[in-house]
């Protein structure tokens, strides 16, 4: 990872000995380079330019950090929403809703209601009831809800299927079959105005090959809407470019953009891209300290102080890690499971890894954790949500405070009903639970 070294033994993010962070901040804690960042968008702008008109909206699924969002709205970028809660987010941090497209096959009429008044660039259409519903509620606010259909254009990826958003049977999007008729419909309704079409392929992708099969079949279908006087004149490509987890070949936004260009050229639209993973992955780590060193017959383990409820990757998908010492030091290597405090067999960090043989309270650093993280993380097991850390230069500092004991408990109430249940034990349930 470009930013993340070793300088003299010690791992650095930029000029910081991320030693010095975790003696200080504490562990786990999550650190990102704001360089890597800068730099992960201005690469894709690059690679954008031969496409007037190009919109990059970045995808808040991957991480939502405030301080994060914050650096690529002041290089320009939009936002990629996929709930009310994004939203809300995304315009709170000062994405401009010209700039904002909302997917996600679940909206609700609340989000709709809540998009439409927004005034957001584009609602992305998974299913024709859905194409009901935000024609009803424009018409109830007394406007038009500007619309794309997401077109599921049954193509394979090479990636996990949990990932995969773009091949046959998904429950995202609307078949091939179904998307013509869809566009005639809808443009007759008083509520919607047509301005794009969008597709999503899914998530990690390290080839141009599904979107060049994607785009082959796109493209005719704009042509066709055209032809017939729908309007199509924004194509929303998604994102899932993937990054290198370890040291795998994957595609630099240049050659990603590169093999879609003429495809989209073709289309006579203007491109938006929904970049997530390939913005922030390579620009986090989590640091964590080893707790106990544990050998089960045959199998060593390391316990550390994170687990699945901060970065579930690896339990969810199965998904390869990096994991680096902090210091470097000569020491017999093992093969070791390194795992959490999590109480599920499910809760590790990486299987059969070979490391240096570390010492109690040595500190390690899961690497390209930028993505699917801390926007994944939960407070399973009881355990408060890792800090946040934000390094620019030979400077760093905290942009999410660690959750305490309280802040888990804030939103929770003991109402009367609760003393009702406890039947005759009012005085100790008041006690106990107040």
């Amino acid at each position: 990872m470009a930013g993340f070294d070793y300088r003299q033994g010690s791992l650095f993010c930029e000029d910081v000995d991320l030693a010095t962070v975790a003696a200080e901040v504490g562990t786990p804690c999550y650190v990102y380079s704001g360089s890597l960042l800068r730099e992960a968008y201005e690469q894709l702008q690059k690679a954008l330019e031969p496409l007037p008109g190009g919109l990059i909206c970045y995808a808040l699924k991957a991480n939502a950090s405030l301080a994060l969002c914050k650096i690529l709205v002041s290089l320009g970028c939009g936002a990629d929403v996929v709930s009310g809660g994004e939203l809300y987010r995304a315009l709170k941090i000062g994405f401009p809703a010209e700039r904002i497209v909302f997917a996600g096959v679940g909206k609700t009429e609340q989000e709709i209601r809540f998009a439409i008044n927004a005034n957001v660039r584009l609602l992305n259409i998974e299913s024709m009831p859905e194409l009901e519903l935000v024609d009803r509620t424009a018409q109830k606010l007394g406007t038009k809800a500007r619309i794309a259909l997401r077109v599921n254009p049954g193509v394979k990826t090479d990636t996990h299927p949990y990932v995969a958003t773009g091949s046959k049977g998904s429950k995202f999007g609307l078949d091939l079959a179904e998307i013509l008729p869809a566009y005639q419909h809808a443009v007759s309704l008083s509520g919607i105005q047509v301005t794009g079409l969008h597709f999503h392929l899914g998530s990690q992708i390290t080839s141009t090959e599904p979107y060049v099969e994607a785009l082959a079949k796109v493209v005719p279908l704009v042509q066709k809407l055209r032809g017939q006087g729908i309007p199509i004149d924004e194509l929303d490509v998604g994102g899932g470019l993937g990054i290198s987890y370890d040291g795998e070949e994957t595609l630099t936004p240049e050659q990603w953009l590169a093999a879609m260009r003429d495809g989209i050229r073709r289309s006579g639209c203007k491109v938006i891209i929904e970049p997530g993973r390939v913005l922030v992955g390579s620009a986090g780590t989590l640091v964590t300290k080893v707790l106990y060193l544990k050998n089960a017959g045959a199998k060593n383990f390391l316990v550390v102080d994170t687990g699945m409820n901060d970065l579930l990757r690896p339990s969810l998908y199965r998904a390869y890690h990096q994991i680096w010492p902090l210091r470097r030091r000569k020491a017999p290597s093992i093969l070791a499971d390194v795992v959490g405090p999590i109480c599920e067999s499910a809760d590790f960090l990486a299987q059969g890894l070979e490391i240096a043989r570390p010492r109690l309270g040595e500190m390690l650093a899961v690497m390209n954790t930028g993505a699917y993280a801390i926007s994944m993380s939960s407070n399973y097991n009881g355990r408060p949500r890792p800090a946040e850390v934000l390094v620019s230069g030979d400077r760093y500092a905290v942009i999410k405070r660690r959750e305490t004991f309280e802040d888990m408990m804030a939103n929770e109430l003991v109402p009367d009903l609760v003393l009702e249940v406890c039947r005759g034990s009012e005085r100790a349930c008041r006690e106990d639970l107040t």
